[in-house]
């Protein structure tokens, strides 16, 4: 049977815009190639039967890469802690191929480890196997906690050894395979408007339009409609990140994806408590990219893409667009943190949620702890008495936590009798008792690293699926 991986469909959609967006490259070659993750669940996406794929097709395509599409290292700059970098662009890794989906959406197939480019700036092009078991958790997780994100079709053990300074030293090796959306990012417009090019501005805008934003290209304001949509989805991931306890770590410019989804997962973390100030890079000194800080670099970050879109898209029309932000994140992260507490999403109760951050900020009990026991220890008797609320937990009845039960209590009582009876399945459903914080990614790493055990981290991804 053919490698159905080297027989799929793919279109030059990026290639066909011509060389001044990307490189063309060759993959490293490395000494062996051992298929350690296998996104079957991505493969229905793709038109392919999980039965049908051997794994070795995996390996012949992603670790071999015996590919008959050009590789491409993207071009790209970006704000990179508030500073302009003009050296950026795909330094480990490429654009393997662009395959329409089963569902006629358009999604890139790009590498992360897969060897140096012209942009690896003294790098040697290379992902830790350790960065690799991160990167396929994050996506994962967040994906079941319905985070809009790329996900991970592979990783593969390459067999070299690696020295890195926030890693123990040396380390293994790896290349993994990302799904998403498109590898566009802010700093790819960036780095047109540095070289003063609207004209390749506006051809990168139709095409992020006709493949990204269909339902808009027809519009005579199409431009300004893309941004406000941009907007609208950015402010939303947000939300979604800061409703899943979930930093992202690094921000930068080059980060944003112009399609509002979330990837590229270096130092990452899921809170352990809620903390507006936690950083999850060690190297964020200034907390520039806290968690509490997601939702206004993000706005920050649309409006620096103003400065590259203002070449062709009147200013006004982008500052309009960006005026809406606020209102797409509050109702959204609202929602979101109303399905948490099981309530209808349709209720006003800005003042439950601000007094569920009080009392998650004050008491500092564990974020996801929190909403998991509230998932387990409901019963009916919550809505008959507000004292019957986590009665069993050792909390105490006093202060903020009775406060907090009196208001939730009250919120409960407003629900109809259909919706009462949906209370349970909706805290079970919107908060997950496997949330991978550090101390369980350090746990299967250690079993990894020492054991080459790989049980917790397939039994982890098992557990993610299913939920998902």
């Amino acid at each position: 049977m053919p490698n159905p991986f080297l027989s799929l469909n793919y279109e030059q959609a990026i290639e066909s815009l011509g060389p001044e967006y990307y490189d063309r490259v060759e993959a490293a070659r490395f000494p062996q190639q051992k298929l350690r993750f296998r996104n079957d669940k991505l493969l229905p996406v793709l038109g392919q039967n999980p039965e049908s794929v051997k794994d070795d097709d995996f390996i012949e395509a992603f670790g071999l890469f015996e590919s008959i599409n050009p590789l491409l290292a993207l071009r790209y700059h970006g704000y990179q802690f508030g500073y302009y970098n003009p050296n950026l662009g795909d330094g480990r890794g490429f654009l393997y191929g662009q395959i329409r989906g089963i569902d006629h959406v358009l999604y890139d197939l790009g590498t992360k480890g897969s060897g140096q480019t012209p942009y690896s700036r003294n790098g040697d092009g290379r992902l830790t196997l350790k960065g690799g078991v991160r990167e396929v958790i994050a996506a994962e997780a967040l994906f079941a906690m319905g985070v809009n994100t790329s996900r991970c079709l592979s990783l593969i053990e390459t067999g070299e050894s690696l020295w890195r300074g926030d890693e123990p030293s040396p380390t293994r090796s790896s290349v993994m395979v990302r799904l998403t959306r498109s590898h566009v990012r802010f700093g790819t417009f960036e780095r047109l408007h540095y070289f003063q090019r609207p004209d390749l501005i506006e051809k990168l805008l139709v095409h992020v339009i006709e493949n990204y934003y269909p339902e808009l290209a027809k519009e005579k304001d199409a431009f300004s409609l893309f941004y406000a949509e941009l907007v609208k989805r950015t402010a939303q991931l947000a939300a979604q990140w800061m409703s899943a306890g979930f930093c992202h770590g690094v921000l930068n410019t080059d980060n944003m994806s112009i399609t509002g989804e979330s990837f590229d997962y270096g130092p990452y973390a899921f809170i352990s408590t809620f903390n507006p100030n936690f950083t999850a890079a060690y190297f964020d000194s200034t907390g520039r990219y806290s968690y509490g800080n997601q939702p206004d670099i993000c706005h920050l970050n649309l409006e620096m893409l103003q400065v590259p879109l203002g070449l062709v898209i009147p200013k006004t029309e982008l500052q309009n667009g960006l005026l809406h932000f606020e209102s797409h994140y509050y109702e959204t992260y609202s929602s979101l943190m109303l399905g948490k507490l099981g309530l209808e999403q349709n209720i006003k109760t800005d003042e439950l949620v601000q007094k569920t951050r009080d009392l998650l900020l004050e008491t500092q009990i564990g974020y996801h702890e929190f909403f998991d026991l509230l998932a387990k220890e409901f019963n009916m008797s919550w809505l008959e008495d507000s004292s019957n609320i986590l009665e069993n937990t050792g909390f105490p009845q006093a202060g903020i936590w009775q406060d907090w039960r009196i208001i939730y209590h009250h919120f409960l009582q407003q629900l109809p009798l259909s919706s009462r009876k949906m209370i349970k399945a909706k805290l079970v459903g919107n908060n997950p008792s496997n949330v991978p914080v550090r101390p369980l990614i350090e746990s299967i790493w250690q079993d990894i690293s020492e054991k080459d055990d790989w049980n917790k981290f397939n039994e982890l991804i098992k557990s993610l699926q299913g939920r998902s």
